[in-house]
């Protein structure tokens, strides 16, 4: 039987795989070293390439990322994690109300699941019901419009969500149409309101966010023009306001699309992934949240899809083409990181979360 050591966390990886390949992977990730070790995977979802875990460790969220037209049709899945065996087993799968659904997020109260769908420009609300399992949606909402890019943005795509940190609102980034869009989130029902609509620059291409843990920022990677953009963020009125906008790369650099984007827990550092120079960029960030470039280093694979911290000491990446998670030391100077200390093959690896956090969980309980 495998067992997780007291100086261990456990890491799940999602990937692009056929249903009889093991798409989601379990690591156990040494905290002093970076060591990975391989301890379980589930084979039976086509293409679970995003997924999320419950703060009480138990259940995980993936998604199926499949169109109606592939023959498999798109579904958001519920799995259970063995703490003992570390073994998953499916709960049950429903529809992800849209074509291509490539991101899940939890609401604050670990009771809904908002789901993304690419393709077809949507977003779902799914409960989450006591055996973790999910129910069926109590909220689907198709956006429409595109923007300026001839191929990119001809039609609206959904490509993340994210809840307020006083889970009142749910913000999306939709990078077919330039726009953060919000929707006022009611935790009782599930349901959804269109409250405000926030504008990026036209061709940015909003990907994915992240809030400051002050909670007064909003961070967000546009994967198109290869910026980050700051937004304050007032929590009174449920509104957002552009504060900066800077360049990822320098210039001249290799054609790039921008993935993800995550803040230090200290929130004093912010990490960008680039695909194409495969690199992550690293900025300061001021007290006002303003912020500053302060290096741009390899990434340690090919194409850096998604990647998380480990308790700031460092930074485990998603590489999709290389097929690998790397594990890059974060040294005293951001400036100076070290070269990868580990990695291990997953095939088409595409997201990593952890599934347990020795700090604990801001939501609140079941």
């Amino acid at each position: 039987m495998t067992e997780m050591h007291a100086e261990e966390r456990l890491l799940i990886v999602g990937s692009y795989a056929a249903a009889d390949q093991p798409g989601i992977q379990l690591l156990r990730v040494a905290e002093t070293t970076g060591a990975l070790t391989t301890c379980g995977s589930y084979a039976g979802i086509t293409n679970p390439s995003f997924v999320v875990a419950h703060p009480n460790g138990q259940w995980v969220y993936a998604v199926s990322e499949t169109s109606q037209g592939d023959g498999t049709p798109p579904s958001v899945w519920a799995l259970h994690v063995d703490r003992e065996s570390l073994t998953l087993w499916p709960l049950n799968q429903q529809p992800s109300g849209g074509d291509a659904p490539c991101h899940v997020q939890l609401d604050r109260t670990g009771r809904w699941l908002l789901v993304s769908n690419y393709t077809s420009g949507s977003i779902a609300v799914l409960p989450i019901v006591e055996n973790g399992a999910l129910g069926p949606m109590t909220e689907t909402i198709q956006h429409a419009g595109s923007s300026v890019h001839p191929e990119r943005q001809t039609g609206p795509h959904a490509h993340s969500a994210i809840f307020t940190p006083d889970n009142r609102y749910a913000i999306v980034a939709d990078l077919g149409l330039d726009q953060l869009v919000a929707y006022a989130f009611d935790s009782a029902t599930g349901k959804l309101r269109p409250h405000a609509r926030t504008a990026t620059k036209p061709g940015a291409g909003p990907r994915h966010m992240a809030f400051h843990p002050r909670g007064d920022h909003l961070y967000v990677a546009n994967e198109l023009n290869s910026t980050v953009s700051v937004y304050s963020y007032d929590a009174a009125s449920g509104t957002l306001k552009e504060r900066q906008t800077v360049a990822i790369l320098p210039s001249g650099s290799p054609e790039n699309l921008t993935a993800h984007i995550y803040l230090s827990p200290s929130g004093q550092q912010l990490y960008v992934s680039n695909r194409g120079p495969n690199t992550i960029a690293v900025f300061d960030v001021a007290a006002d949240g303003q912020l500053a470039a302060v290096a741009v280093y390899p990434c340690g694979g090919d194409w850096p899809r998604h990647f998380t911290l480990l308790d700031e000491r460092f930074l485990l990446v998603a590489n999709q083409y290389s097929g690998d998670i790397s594990v890059l030391p974060l040294l005293a100077s951001p400036e100076t990181p070290g070269s990868t200390v580990a990695s291990v093959n997953i095939p088409q690896a595409t997201c990593v979360q952890w599934v347990t956090d020795k700090h604990g969980s801001t939501y609140a309980a079941l």
